[in-house]
């Protein structure tokens, strides 16, 4: 139960990051700690701007507005549900999508390529990317990065997941791109025969069997499907290194995030010349291959 001595934001904010430390919730969705999952929480529930607190700090809550607040921050806390989840709202960038637990809540080092520079330098003009794949799309949210980043673009988003499909057919309608963007179901590219891009994309499972072990508690409203990759969290990526090459055009690109996977990947394929790119994360959470680098 909220105490009945909080009255002001001010108050409900500090309750929240005194409570969320205390239960030892975990912010690996889109927050970093504590303060931001309780501020934005507060400011959603409230239909407030996301980008600003201060000014709202010191206003007294009415009575349905403690309700509320009250029933979110409570369940954060007893049922340890990501925020996205509860709030069916994930951002990449200035990108708002719809989310549930059909799909992993988006975060993605390849949304922070193309938000930055569109792939830049490796892709000199993003007028010349005319067909693209987000293979393992889950939301679509890379998917509607790509339409963004590449106007050009003709785009395919696959799935194994008819449930992710669903939501993503949400968010492409959401973005009105249902004339560009293509939903598949399909195991990587099983589904894809007889297609070819110039650009592929791949935020694919890659969850090592002893990560997913010991998994915090939000990560297990999480689909599994999305995460586990087997016990070296490689399935996935062994699958798309070994199918790529015949869905990619000349001078065609593949570029695939598998988080702190690098010494994995390249002990798994110490013969491909991987490049390894640089995002707000740091280096080494994405790879990428040129067709001509990947195995026939």
């Amino acid at each position: 139960m909220i105490p009945p001595e909080l009255v002001t934001l001010r108050d409900f904010l500090r309750w929240a990051v005194s409570r969320f430390n205390e239960a030892g919730l975990h912010f690996g969705h889109g927050r970093r700690d504590a303060y931001d999952e309780a501020t934005y929480l507060l400011l959603h529930s409230l239909h407030l701007p996301l980008d600003r607190i201060e000014p709202f700090l010191d206003a007294a809550l009415t009575e349905s507005e403690r309700e509320t607040v009250s029933a979110l921050l409570e369940r954060r806390i007893r049922e340890r549900i990501p925020a996205a989840y509860l709030t069916h709202e994930a951002w990449l960038g200035d990108f708002p999508f719809y989310v549930d637990e059909r799909v992993i809540v988006p975060r993605s080092h390849i949304a922070d390529l193309l938000l930055d520079e569109s792939l830049a330098p490796w892709i000199v003009k993003a007028e010349a990317i005319h067909d693209a794949l987000d293979l393992c799309t889950g939301s679509g949210c890379l998917a509607i990065l790509l339409a963004h980043a590449f106007p050009n673009a003709r785009i395919d988003a696959a799935d194994i997941s008819a449930d992710a499909l669903e939501v993503a057919a949400r968010n492409v309608a959401d973005y009105e791109l249902g004339d560009r963007i293509g939903l598949i179901r399909s195991d990587l590219f099983a589904g894809l025969v007889g297609r070819s891009y110039d650009l592929i994309i791949s935020n694919p499972p890659y969850v090592t069997g002893q990560s997913m072990r010991a998994l915090p508690a939000e990560y297990r409203h999480e689909p599994a499907l999305a995460l586990a990759s087997g016990e070296d969290g490689m399935d996935a990526v062994r699958g798309i290194l070994a199918g790529a090459r015949a869905h990619l055009k000349p001078a065609g690109m593949l570029a695939v995030e598998v988080g702190g996977n690098r010494a994995i990947v390249e002990h798994a394929f110490p013969r491909l010349d991987f490049t390894w790119l640089e995002s707000e994360a740091g280096e080494g959470m994405v790879f990428l291959l040129q067709r001509e680098q990947l195995p026939e």
